[in-house]
């Protein structure tokens, strides 16, 4: 994936900063005089500052190879913020619908190896936001343009970055999506954004907000091509619940491109990781929801497709389940609710001694909920569900107390819910009626 002009990252705010930037005047001469720059490089400056765009354009057209290399190495030499300022703001300006100028800084690395990233990379630690901003955008459509993986030296600094602009304000968020949004098709990216948990939080952080559809759009395009990476598509649920989150994302969606994609990545987390994902999909309810969705009309034939795919795939995956199954899906989910299981009198007579297993791996997960989770529905049920294991297994009773479990449901008898204060007493007085049993 290539970009064909900086457009690609584009911001109201960048651009009005760099309208206003091309206005102001900068001492170049008084540069010169300090031995900064040369009598020649000086005259290269003057032939382009403050010019009409028709005029820069013409003379780039000529000397765009002396001014690429000029340029950058500006940036390298000058400390000045302002400075930068509208040396980033000429670069930007001379790639601008111009991907055949991408080669012209590229090849200023033949006579310097520090170029063409050392100086944009160095202005990134610059503590000036237009800076690490518009250094971002030009970086993207340079970093985008290469042929040849990338190197972990410049491409570890600018994710680093990358990862703190995602968590900040409207503005460096905007471009740290769209920046990544242009790098995640290469897979060193993908790696590299993957070793960041703060990026991937990042993006879930902006879906909560309620972002607008142009945003849910690009934050789910960059989960999509995350998605194709195998480690990317077996650890993100079970770190960042992404299915819960995706799912809600969709079904609250008017835009149909939102909608697709999210399949388009719940097909690649199947594909990629099926074990992993698919209970999680169907703890979310995503079966229903792309059985309705199969219903509608699409002007794109390729979500018809992944539709068909999930559904045939989530059916399968149903049809095989045993109710323990999707018990244990609803419990590593972490999003229990009042579904047919929990209170079935035989399920818990079947099966309550399987939460001993694995040296009690489902009771810590439950227990565990009871301790983390701050959703009432959550709580209710897992209260409930501590009650009905120590009805049909007595001997239960001792494990909920070593892990915590029995202190944490005598609390939730005071919490603001009254399900939760109910299903909290019937379990505390299962867990008090009779002794252990040695």
């Amino acid at each position: 994936m290539t970009t064909s002009s900086i457009s690609l990252v584009a911001n109201s705010w960048l651009d009005d900063q760099s309208n206003k930037i091309r206005t102001k005047p900068v001492p170049w001469e008084g540069y010169q005089r300090a031995g900064l720059i040369s009598p020649e490089e000086l005259a290269l400056v003057k032939r382009v500052e403050r010019q009409p765009k028709a005029r820069v354009e013409s003379v780039l057209a000529t000397d765009g190879q002396a001014f690429a290399s000029l340029y950058l190495l500006l940036l390298k030499k000058v400390q000045r913020v302002d400075t930068m300022h509208l040396i980033l703001v000429l670069i930007a300006d001379a790639l601008q619908d111009h991907e055949d100028r991408i080669s012209l800084f590229v090849k200023a690395g033949e006579t310097d190896p520090d170029m063409p990233y050392g100086p944009l990379l160095k202005a990134l630690e610059t503590q000036d936001e237009f800076v690490q901003l518009k250094a971002s955008q030009i970086l993207t459509v340079l970093l985008s343009a290469e042929h040849k993986p990338l190197p972990a030296h410049i491409l570890e600094p600018f994710v680093t970055l990358l990862s703190t602009l995602v968590q900040g304000t409207t503005n460096p968020r905007d471009v740290a999506v769209q920046c990544l949004e242009a790098l995640l098709p290469r897979p060193e990216v993908r790696s590299a954004v993957w070793s960041k948990p703060a990026i991937v939080q990042g993006f879930i952080d902006i879906l909560k907000t309620q972002p607008s559809p142009q945003m849910c759009y690009q934050v789910g395009f960059c989960f999509w091509l995350l998605s194709f990476d195998d480690a990317v598509a077996t650890e993100i649920n079970a770190k960042f619940d992404i299915v819960a989150i995706l799912t809600g994302i969709a079904q609250a969606a008017v835009k149909e491109k939102v909608i697709r994609v999210v399949i388009a990545t719940f097909r690649n987390l199947v594909v990629k990781a099926p074990s992993a994902n698919l209970p999680p999909m169907l703890v979310a309810k995503v079966l229903p929801f792309v059985k309705n969705l199969a219903t509608r009309k699409w002007s794109d034939e390729d979500i018809i497709e992944d539709i068909t795919f999930l559904r045939d795939e989530l059916t399968a995956n149903f049809n095989s389940l045993t109710t323990y199954d999707e018990y244990t899906s609803e419990l590593q989910s972490g999003h229990l609710s009042w579904s047919p299981v929990h209170d079935s009198q035989t399920f818990w007579k079947e099966n309550a001694t399987k939460l001993n297993d694995e040296n009690y791996k489902q009771l810590k997960l439950l227990i565990g909920l009871l301790q983390s989770s701050d959703d009432p529905i959550v709580l209710a049920v897992a209260a409930h569900d501590i009650g009905q294991y120590v009805k049909f297994y007595d001997r239960g009773k001792k494990a909920v107390t070593d892990l915590g479990g029995k202190t944490r449901v005598m609390e939730l008898m005071t919490h603001t819910n009254t399900d939760v204060r109910y299903q909290a007493l019937i379990s505390v007085q299962r867990l008090v009626a009779h002794p252990w049993k040695a």
